[in-house]
């Protein structure tokens, strides 16, 4: 995997939101921002090191990116872009399979609670509504 080695100064786009490519990241070296929106409507939604990853949507999904990814001084991360080397790279790194494992479960948790919120909104809406 050594060829898919890539090189970021800082405020250099990783990824840009709305881009087709289909790439997931590890950072090997440095920091990376994901953001959404742009200018005075940019929110920072997390802040990653070493040995983090984002990007992995793209692997499994054919949809456009949604965030922003900018390095935050130098960075040098490895990417994975189908879903056959993901599962060779998981197979050989059992300790980073079940980091990500885990970073996803939370992230689904995180998603339910959000979608539970929006639909107890709804009802008390339509109660008000009905009212």
């Amino acid at each position: 995997m050594k060829k898919n080695i890539e090189y970021y100064q800082n405020g250099e786009k990783i990824i840009k939101a709305g881009s087709e490519e289909k790439k997931m990241y590890i950072i090997l070296d440095g920091h990376v921002m994901i953001t959404l929106g742009e200018g005075a409507e940019r929110l920072v939604v997390a802040n990653l090191k070493k040995g983090d990853f984002f990007g992995e949507i793209s692997i499994f999904h054919d949809t456009p990116r949604s965030a922003n990814a900018i390095a935050q001084g130098n960075v040098k991360v490895v990417y994975i872009n189908n879903e056959k080397d993901l599962k060779a790279f998981l197979l050989k790194n059992p300790s980073f399979a079940a980091k990500m494992v885990m970073i996803l479960a939370s992230g689904l948790a995180k998603t339910d609670e959000l979608l539970m919120g929006k639909v107890s909104e709804l009802k008390r809406a339509r109660l008000m509504r009905d009212y």
